[in-house]
């Protein structure tokens, strides 16, 4: 039957619509909070390893290793910038007496969070002046011939210190030390997946003599990378680390 009135057929129809598109609004509107509401809870909830890297080993051939406090501030820079897992730990020399720090910072949720963390960042932000950087290679125990980076920085007086910094990267599962290979937009966005293999992790080798990280570099990287996804997602820890006591097997 048609409508007599057409007039008021078309007001009906355009309540009609305005009901539909309302009840539209709120879906999408509801949608959309389910999906933010849940990548902020990917990228706040952090990725872990197949093997923590608190399960790092404290003795490795001459050189003993003791945890180094971490300030609360530190803690929650570490947060703001998607650190997933992290290692900070002073080694000394039995043999020699001399000593390195070992720092390696794992990001998977936001890869490209790790950029909060280097060396050229981190230790001017803490009073430090960057004295230069230069490339470099060492040899690892394996054979592996590793690209760094050699940063140097120092304070000035009254409280006059240098200290030499080794750094390199590892972005899923491969070495490098150029920081455009994780700092685009795929670097920067969130590991949806949470998938432990994509990821990029940072390695920082620090003590007041440059032979000092040297021989640390050479003597603990292997180790460092075995606790790392390899390029096939491969974590080779996990053969001789007990993960649910967090020691060697």
């Amino acid at each position: 039957m048609s409508c007599s009135r057409p007039a008021k057929c078309s007001s009906k129809s355009s309540v009609w619509t305005i009901w539909i598109l309302a009840i539209l609004l709120l879906l999408c509107a509801g949608m959309t909070y389910r999906v933010a509401s849940h990548l902020k809870h990917v990228v706040e909830t952090p990725i872990s390893l197949p093997v923590p890297l608190s399960a790092f080993p404290q003795k490795i051939g001459n050189w003993v290793g003791s945890d180094l406090s971490i300030p609360s501030t530190t803690k929650e820079y570490m947060k703001d910038n998607f650190a997933d897992d992290f290692l900070s730990r002073r080694y000394i020399d039995t043999a020699t007496n001399t000593w390195a720090n070992v720092y390696v910072v794992y990001c998977s949720s936001r890869p490209g969070g790790i950029l909060g963390h280097q060396p050229r960042v981190c230790y001017p932000a803490h009073g430090w002046i960057h004295d230069g950087t230069e490339p470099s290679l060492f040899t690892s125990q394996t054979g592996q011939q590793i690209r760094c980076l050699i940063h140097r920085f120092h304070k000035p007086a009254p409280a006059y210190e240098q200290i030499v910094v080794l750094n390199f990267y590892i972005l899923n599962g491969q070495i490098t030390t150029e920081e455009k290979d994780f700092s685009g937009p795929l670097g920067r966005r969130p590991n949806i997946g949470g998938d432990p293999a994509r990821y990029v992790a940072q390695v920082q080798i620090s003590s007041v003599l440059e032979n000092s990280i040297r021989v640390a570099a050479k003597d603990i990287t292997d180790l460092i990378l075995n606790f790392l996804p390899d390029r096939n997602g491969k974590v080779k820890a996990t053969e001789y680390t007990d993960t649910k006591s967090n020691v060697l097997k």
